[in-house]
């Protein structure tokens, strides 16, 4: 079973989903479920395209929130490395954005 790890731009950008969007407390234990299966199947996000090339991405708790990661076969790790709107023009989904 791979290492799931969440870096701390991830909890970053999830502290400030939860406080500019007010979504409920359970949220933080929420985006961990939706984690879990990554430890079992690394491979079950989708891949990004483009600059973010490298990374794959699975849904959170709402269909609007992507978690992106990267997952290093070496290690068996996988790293979470930003929680994303993906509504915004700037998410990792969008044409032309940048990791």
């Amino acid at each position: 079973m791979a290492t799931v790890v969440v870096t701390p731009t991830a909890v970053e950008d999830l502290d400030t989903l939860v406080r500019t969007l007010s979504l409920p407390r359970s949220t933080r234990d929420r985006a961990k479920s939706s984690l879990r299966p990554l430890a079992r199947f690394p491979h079950l996000g989708a891949p990004l395209e483009g600059r973010w090339a490298d990374f794959r991405f699975i849904l959170g708790p709402w269909r609007w929130m992507l978690i992106v990661y990267v997952y290093d076969e070496g290690t068996d790790r996988v790293a979470v490395v930003t929680i994303q709107d993906a509504r915004s023009a700037v998410a990792a989904t969008a044409p032309g954005t940048t990791p």
